[in-house]
């Protein structure tokens, strides 16, 4: 008996699958542990004999931190370049007299990464609540200068200077100077 072929998705699916259960080093049993989808599905899954459910799917998405769309696209093939445009009103997070935040990465990415372009104004200054557990933020000053504080800690920044604090603690960034303060913020989620 001849087993019919495996249609184009499923085949991306099960090298994808493969190819991450690989490069993360992990045996089809920690794989198994971490989605909740049994070892055997797992297996079926990368030998191209089982056509997992969206819910199984997504389980294993997450169990290498990727979503849905990631997992199933073909890296191959994709070549598209998202553009977000600077005079886009979508990507103003914030916008008011004394600071501006706006989004520099693509609003509907899944993501543990996030990048922000902040101004603020003289005597401004953003003031944070402690984020999830294991958020850390990344803080470059392109002009003007900065205070920095997160929890107990404090630094001061000039033009071309990087603080890479916790931000899962009570943080501030504020502009201590005359001019307003231009910087780029990078937020990590672990």
């Amino acid at each position: 008996m001849t087993r019919p072929a495996i249609d184009p998705a499923s085949k991306v699916l099960c090298e994808r699958v493969t190819a991450l259960r690989q490069r993360n080093n992990f045996t089809l049993e920690q794989l198994a542990a971490a989605s909740g989808v049994s070892r055997s599905m797992l297996s079926q899954i990368e030998r191209g004999q089982a056509n997992p459910t969206l819910a199984v799917t997504y389980r294993i998405a997450q169990a290498f931190g990727l979503s849905i769309g990631e997992l199933v696209d073909d890296p191959a093939a994709s070549g598209t370049i998202e553009l977000v445009h600077g005079s886009d009103p979508a990507n103003l997070f914030r916008a008011d007299s004394e600071c501006q935040i706006r989004t520099l990465s693509p609003l509907h990415m899944e993501k543990d990464v996030e990048f922000y372009e902040i101004v603020l104004q003289p005597g401004a200054s953003l003031d944070s609540s402690a984020h999830f557990e294991g958020t850390r933020e990344l803080f470059t000053v392109a002009g003007g200068s900065a205070s920095i504080s997160a929890g107990a800690t404090h630094c001061e920044l000039e033009a071309g200077d990087s603080a890479h604090y916790r931000a899962d603690v009570e943080h501030r960034i504020a502009n201590r100077g005359d001019a307003p303060l231009t910087g780029y913020l990078v937020v990590t989620y672990n």
